[in-house]
Formats: C-alpha cells, sequence, structure tokens
C-alpha cells in the first residue's frame, strides 16, 4: 500500500466518523461500534459498490474517477477545500505544479526589514522558520528558549512551556496550525524531510498527534492572535499570511496591531532600542 493511498483511506474514515446518520436522513439505528456513518450506509448514499468504497478506504490501488469521488465528496459534507485535499490524496487531478525558482535570500531579507517594526518572518509549508526580522525576533524570544532540532514555528509552540503560557488564544491556534500543515502535505507525502518532522513531533508531542489524527485541513485565512508579553501586557495582532510567487513552498507572516492599545504598547516588547 502506497504512503498516499493509506493517508487517503485515513482521511475518509475520519470524515465518514463525523457524518451522523441524521444529517444524512437515516434513522438513528441502535447503538455503533463505531461514531458516524458505517461503511455501507456511506456508498448506498454515495450510489457506489460496498466493495468498491471498503478498498478505496483501505487504501488498495483501484480506479477513481472524478464523478465517484465527487458523489463520495458530498455524501461526506466537504467543503472546497477538503474535496479538493480528498482529490489530491486519491491522484484524480494534478498536483499544483512547483515552478519558478526561491526569491533571492537578499531581496527576503530587505523586505523584511521594511516591514519592522511589524514583526514579520518567512517559513516554507511545515513551518521551518527561514528568516525573521527584528521586531518578530524580539516580540517571540521567549519561545525559542529550548533546543530544537531546527528553527520551526510549531514545534516551538507546542513543546515550548513560555509559548503555551503567552500564547492566550493557544486552543484554536494550534489546531490550526496542524490543518494548515496536514493541507500541505498532501504535496509533500513520501518527502523524507515532511516524514521525518512528522515522525519526530508526533512522538515528542501527544496534542500534536491528537490533532494530526484528526485529519482536517484549513485554507490560509487572516486571523486574530492574542499573546501575553512580560512587558507589555497583553496584545492582539492580525496575522496575515502571504504566499512567496517565486517560490510555492514558502508563506510570509506579518502580525499587524489588532487595536491602538497594541499599536501603543508594540515598542515595549523590544529587547534594544531600534537601530536609527
Amino acid at each position: 500500500m502506497s504512503t498516499r493511498r493509506a493517508e487517503l483511506g485515513e482521511f475518509l474514515k475520519a470524515r465518514r466518523a463525523k457524518v451522523t446518520p441524521e444529517a444524512v436522513g437515516l434513522p438513528p439505528g441502535g447503538r455503533r461500534r463505531t461514531p458516524g456513518l458505517r461503511r455501507e450506509e456511506l456508498a448506498q448514499l454515495a450510489g457506489v459498490g460496498v466493495t468498491w468504497y471498503t478498498w478505496l478506504e483501505q487504501g488498495r490501488p483501484i480506479n477513481v474517477s472524478g464523478q465517484v469521488l465527487d458523489a463520495v465528496a458530498t455524501t461526506l459534507g466537504l467543503n472546497q477545500l477538503e474535496r479538493a485535499h480528498l482529490y489530491s490524496l486519491a491522484e484524480a487531478t494534478p498536483l499544483r505544479t512547483k515552478t519558478g525558482v526561491c526569491a533571492n535570500e537578499s531581496v527576503l531579507s530587505e523586505i523584511l526589514a521594511a516591514l519592522d517594526p511589524l514583526p514579520a518572518l518567512i517559513t516554507n509549508k511545515r513551518y521551518d522558520i527561514l528568516q525573521s526580522n527584528k521586531a518578530s525576533k524580539d516580540l517571540y524570544h521567549d519561545w525559542h528558549t529550548l533546543p530544537c532540532i531546527h528553527l520551526n514555528l510549531l514545534w516551538c509552540i507546542v513543546t515550548e512551556p513560555l509559548a503555551r503560557d503567552q500564547l492566550l488564544n493557544y486552543d484554536t491556534e494550534v489546531p490550526y496550525l496542524v490543518a494548515r500543515m496536514r493541507s500541505a502535505y498532501v504535496e509533500h507525502i513520501g518527502d523524507p524531510d515532511w516524514e521525518t518532522d512528522l515522525t519526530r513531533l508526533r512522538k515528542l508531542s501527544p496534542e500534536f498527534e491528537q490533532l494530526w489524527a484528526r485529519h482536517e485541513v484549513a485554507d490560509g485565512e487572516a486571523r486574530l492572535r492574542r499573546l501575553v508579553h512580560p512587558v507589555a501586557g497583553e496584545l492582539s495582532f492580525t496575522v496575515t499570511e502571504l504566499a512567496v510567487p517565486a517560490h510555492p513552498d514558502l508563506v510570509l507572516f506579518v502580525d499587524t496591531p489588532a487595536d491602538d492599545s497594541t499599536r501603543e504598547r508594540l515598542p515595549l516588547t523590544r529587547r534594544q532600542p531600534a537601530e536609527v
């Protein structure tokens, strides 16, 4: 069984477990050993063979048409992003073509420096921090006190105690980041760097392991991040994710003050006076 097919099966089972019989017009029935729809119920609703659907969840190398996948996706109530994720896993549509070369590092450094005093950093799709400006390093200094195999935004948040204490909306931010990572993973299944990092992180953090097993996917969106800083106090930022067109695997994160109070107190996060 290929890794991609196994991932497809796990995704389908996770989504099937979330669909209640009542939601698709079926009677509740008796006690169920597992939550959600049974395989035969989903197959019947989607108009596909039970054996064929069972093989699909088992990760067998069977042919999958777009029409049949669409019927399964509709029955599962998948949104647009989840539907695209399903198609990619099933290799029913081409993976996004990776074109272009990485933007010149000095250009990226200049862009990050120009954004200061707004905290900004550049990561790849698995959140390795490739570059960050002084404002970001100052604001998130306490999130990187423990030794890391490499500097990674998600690793630091789920393993660094100070990050957990300072990130006030931790319970929504971390599941979002894991779901974004899961969305990107579909294009990197089998990649040794990805697989090695995921194995390490799943062993290191039971919390990440549980979130990863949920098979949730998310699209990039501006969102609120609330922090408590040891000097500046409570701060609220709008986090914006921007693509780097010259390299589709890079993301530019920019933190913009979400209110006047944060804007006024942002200078208090600097560890030393900004250079003139």
